[in-house]
C-alpha cells in the first residue's frame, strides 16, 4: 500500500465513522464531533484527488468539505435549529 492509499483508507474511515455513528444515534449530524469527521475526511481525499487529477472525486469532496465547513461555521455562531 502507497502512502496515498493509505490516506484515502484514513480519509474515508472519518467519513464512514462520522455517517455510522449518525445513523446509529450516537452523534447528531450538527454536532461538532460529526461535522469535524466529515470536513477531515473529505478536505484529505480532496486533496488528494486533486492530487491525482480525479476531477469527478474532487468535486464530490470539495463539496462535502465545503458543507461541512458551512455546518462547522453555523454552528459557531449558534445557528443549529433543533426538529
Amino acid at each position: 500500500m502507497t502512502v496515498d492509499q493509505g490516506l484515502q483508507v484514513c480519509g474515508a474511515l472519518l467519513l464512514l465513522v462520522a455517517y455510522g455513528l449518525a445513523q446509529a444515534r450516537v452523534l447528531e449530524p450538527d454536532a461538532y464531533s460529526y461535522l469535524l469527521l466529515n470536513l477531515a475526511g473529505s478536505a484529505l481525499l480532496a486533496v488528494l484527488a486533486w492530487r491525482g487529477e480525479q476531477w469527478g472525486f474532487l468535486l464530490l469532496e470539495g463539496v462535502w468539505a465545503l458543507v461541512a465547513l458551512w455546518g462547522l461555521g453555523r454552528r459557531l455562531r449558534g445557528r443549529v435549529s433543533r426538529a
